[in-house]
């Protein structure tokens, strides 16, 4: 079915602070998935005008899950996080951002077909069948909401990912592989997570996410679930050829909870040596990390230089004490970062 329209709109530029003194404002790429992603766009987008979210497309749970089983598309959910996470504080950002994020819930005792279904899952999935092109779509989404960016897959085909855990059970330890990406993230609770891959190994990388990387002043990965959502870029191999080859620089923003149910037990250089395990061509300019969660700050340091990388600690959690990113602490912190560049 084709979509009888002009040109994508394009909104006017604004909402987006520039650095003291003027200038222009770097080119940044984001790269990651869900809340995570969500925390280090709505930083950026204070910082920046020329932002690219670039968006992990494995999720088979939820709403997310379900369209892509039922319509055999791409997972929208993370996509649809980023989008809202990209829209101004304004009244028509929040309007719009709330819209996106509104979930249906059937009555008690009922199970319609739009139980907890987002209705921003349903709007980009629209786009995507009436113009068959998942970047098309997602542009004209971003012009609806007024987003401060573009958001792009990582891949344009729905992306799988499997690991191998070490698990106890009653017959002693046991390895088992781990289907999914719902299973995956929370499959550090009763194992220990080995090996992780995407299926298709040879899946394509998003062109204009390519594109968008190669031309980056900077590109900041993470924070995210480490195993879900952070490291899975750098297991699709145009995207780590990209990561590796650019000339940009390079951030590795680290979680402010070490103990997630995907990475119990380990340490925050443990979430460095896994990065460098599955990636050892890719190299770091910096480590941000709240130093709360780094027990070490020698190890964590050496293990950052390995990867060529200066270790900047700085407070970036929410006041309240949960392991959330605070937006203004995080752009002061990148802020600072950039510009020390």
């Amino acid at each position: 079915m084709g979509f009888l329209t002009g040109p994508i709109p394009i909104l006017p530029d604004g909402g987006s602070l520039r650095p003291p003194g003027g200038g222009q404002t770097p080119a940044v790429v984001a790269l990651g998935g869900g809340h995570g992603l969500s925390a280090s766009l709505s930083a950026l987008r204070l910082l920046t005008t020329d932002l690219t979210a670039v968006v992990t497309v494995a999720d088979n749970g939820g709403s997310s899950g379900r369209l892509r089983d039922e319509l055999d598309v791409l997972p929208p959910g993370d996509l649809r996080m980023a989008l809202s996470a990209l829209c101004d504080d304004t009244d028509w950002g929040r309007t719009w951002r709330d819209v996106m994020q509104h979930r249906f819930h059937s009555r008690p005792g009922g199970d319609g077909a739009l139980d907890n279904h987002a209705l921003g899952n349903l709007l980009i999935v629209t786009l995507w069948e009436l113009l068959g092109d998942p970047v098309a779509g997602l542009q004209w989404a971003g012009a609806l909401l007024g987003a401060r960016g573009q958001v792009l897959p990582m891949s344009t085909v729905p992306l799988t990912i499997e690991g191998d855990v070490l698990r106890m059970t009653g017959a002693g330890l046991r390895h088992e592989t781990v289907t999914g990406q719902a299973e995956l993230a929370v499959a550090g609770t009763l194992s220990n997570v080995l090996n992780v891959r995407l299926l298709p190994p040879d899946a394509p990388a998003c062109t204009e996410a390519v594109s968008a990387i190669r031309r980056a002043d900077w590109v900041i990965l993470g924070p995210g679930s480490w195993y879900t959502s952070v490291l899975p870029h750098l297991l699709l191999p145009e995207m780590r050829e990209a990561l590796c080859a650019t000339k940009a620089r390079r951030c590795l923003t680290m979680n402010l909870s070490n103990e997630t149910k995907e990475t119990a037990g380990m340490t925050a250089v443990d979430h460095l040596q896994v990065i460098r395990r599955y990636a050892p061509g890719f190299k770091v300019d910096v480590v941000l990390a709240d130093p709360a969660v780094v027990e070490d700050r020698e190890a964590f340091a050496a293990a950052a230089a390995e990867m060529g990388a200066r270790p900047v600690f700085g407070k970036v959690g929410a006041a309240a004490g949960r392991p959330i990113h605070d937006p203004l602490r995080l752009a002061a912190a990148y802020h600072d970062i950039f510009g020390e560049s």
